[in-house]
Protein backbone atom coordinates (compact mmCIF):
# COMPACT_ATOMS: atom_id res chain seq x y z
CA UNK A 1 0.00 0.00 0.00
CA UNK A 2 1.23 3.29 -0.67
CA UNK A 3 2.77 5.49 2.02
CA UNK A 4 2.22 9.15 0.80
CA UNK A 5 -1.00 10.79 -0.05
CA UNK A 6 -0.74 11.12 -3.82
CA UNK A 7 0.43 7.46 -3.89
CA UNK A 8 -2.51 6.47 -1.87
CA UNK A 9 -4.77 9.12 -4.30
CA UNK A 10 -3.49 7.66 -7.63
CA UNK A 11 -3.97 3.61 -5.95
CA UNK A 12 -7.48 4.50 -5.16
CA UNK A 13 -8.30 5.57 -8.85
CA UNK A 14 -6.71 3.74 -10.46
CA UNK A 15 -9.26 0.89 -10.78
CA UNK A 16 -11.76 3.44 -11.61
CA UNK A 17 -10.42 5.54 -14.45
CA UNK A 18 -9.37 1.75 -15.86
CA UNK A 19 -12.56 0.40 -15.65
CA UNK A 20 -14.22 3.52 -17.39
CA UNK A 21 -11.92 3.38 -20.13
CA UNK A 22 -12.77 -0.49 -20.39
CA UNK A 23 -16.38 0.87 -20.50
CA UNK A 24 -15.60 3.60 -22.81
CA UNK A 25 -14.24 1.50 -25.34
CA UNK A 26 -16.69 -1.04 -25.22
CA UNK A 27 -19.88 1.09 -25.95
CA UNK A 28 -17.83 3.30 -28.80
CA UNK A 29 -16.96 -0.41 -30.47
CA UNK A 30 -20.43 -0.97 -30.54
CA UNK A 31 -22.17 2.55 -31.39
CA UNK A 32 -19.41 2.45 -34.40
CA UNK A 33 -20.28 -1.35 -35.62
CA UNK A 34 -24.21 -0.56 -35.17
CA UNK A 35 -23.70 2.53 -37.15
CA UNK A 36 -22.09 0.88 -39.83
CA UNK A 37 -24.35 -2.08 -39.90
CA UNK A 38 -27.29 0.50 -40.38
CA UNK A 39 -25.26 1.57 -44.11
CA UNK A 40 -24.57 -1.35 -45.13
CA UNK A 41 -28.48 -2.46 -44.82
CA UNK A 42 -29.36 0.86 -46.15
CA UNK A 43 -27.23 0.18 -49.57
CA UNK A 44 -28.48 -3.34 -49.91
CA UNK A 45 -31.73 -1.84 -49.22
CA UNK A 46 -31.42 0.97 -52.01
CA UNK A 47 -30.06 -1.95 -54.46
CA UNK A 48 -32.94 -4.53 -53.86
CA UNK A 49 -35.50 -1.30 -54.29
CA UNK A 50 -33.83 -0.21 -57.44
CA UNK A 51 -33.52 -4.12 -58.72
CA UNK A 52 -37.38 -4.63 -57.87
CA UNK A 53 -38.05 -1.13 -59.74
CA UNK A 54 -36.26 -2.35 -62.64
CA UNK A 55 -38.22 -5.46 -63.32
CA UNK A 56 -41.53 -3.66 -62.57
CA UNK A 57 -40.57 -1.59 -65.57
CA UNK A 58 -39.45 -4.31 -68.01
CA UNK A 59 -42.39 -6.07 -67.00
CA UNK A 60 -44.73 -3.44 -67.76
CA UNK A 61 -42.90 -2.88 -70.69
CA UNK A 62 -43.68 -6.14 -71.74
CA UNK A 63 -47.52 -6.18 -71.27
CA UNK A 64 -47.33 -3.42 -73.32
CA UNK A 65 -46.14 -4.66 -76.38
CA UNK A 66 -48.03 -8.02 -75.99
CA UNK A 67 -51.28 -6.16 -75.61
Amino acid sequence: MPETFWGAAVFAVTPTIVVGLIFWFAVRALLRADRTERAVYSQIEAEERAKAEAEERAASGESRTTA
